[in-house]
């Protein structure tokens, strides 16, 4: 998990995917609607990418992706990430970590 919180905490948003996750793919499009540039990891398509997986499992992710992290800070997955948009938190939160600046 070490590596997963390091990698998360190099970039203001952070996300964990997989190249044919449609969830991942909604998330991300989310993101970029808004004109934030996320860092993306796709952890099929990564060296030990299958380590980082197994180590959001640990960690609780159930679906292990997407896993989004903002400002270092773990959010969740696309629920989680949803329901921010949602009730309106999701462009503070951004722009508090420095990923949005309008």
């Amino acid at each position: 998990m070490e590596k997963v919180t390091k990698l998360a905490s190099e970039r203001p948003v952070v996300i964990f995917s997989k190249s044919s996750c449609c969830m991942c793919h909604t998330i991300k499009t989310l993101f970029y609607e808004f004109g934030v540039n996320p860092t993306v990891y796709e952890l099929d398509e990564i060296p030990r990418g299958r380590e980082l997986e197994q180590a959001l499992l640990r960690f609780g992710c159930s679906p292990s992706v997407p896993v989004v992290y903002i400002g270092g800070e773990f959010v969740g997955g696309a629920n989680e990430v949803m329901s921010l948009h949602l009730n309106r938190s999701l462009i503070p939160m951004l722009r508090r970590a420095g990923a949005l600046w309008v």
